[in-house]
């Protein structure tokens, strides 16, 4: 793993909610950081709502992590694009985070219960 990403145990519950509704929640989620950015929250797959979520063609490349996948979320009010994203194959230094999806907080509301 990069020196300057930390991977943990997110203490406490965490919930996930978009468009009013719940997406999620987690006691097992995890806590990635990386450098000076602020702290990120990956929520284990199984304790997500995957039946809102529309896989997006977005992808991004981090060097450190791998190639991210793009989720949208299918809410009431309408589609939220790209708001999810997820590590399908992540490098053996963050293999951790396979199988959890991480949210922007800027479209969705992510809280420690």
């Amino acid at each position: 793993m990069a020196d300057h990403i930390k991977i943990r145990p997110a203490k406490g519950n965490w919930t996930v909610r978009a468009g009013g509704a719940v997406l999620g929640e987690s006691s097992n989620a995890l806590e990635l950081t990386e450098g000076d950015y602020p702290s990120v929250i990956y929520f284990p797959r199984a304790d997500i709502a995957m039946a809102f979520l529309e896989p997006s063609d977005t992808t991004s490349t981090c060097p450190h992590k791998g190639v991210a996948s793009y989720y949208s979320i299918a809410a009431k009010s309408g589609l939220i694009k790209d708001a999810v994203w997820s590590y399908e194959d992540p490098h053996d230094g963050v293999a951790a985070i396979k199988d959890h999806l991480a949210f922007y907080p800027s479209k969705v509301a992510i809280e420690e219960v």
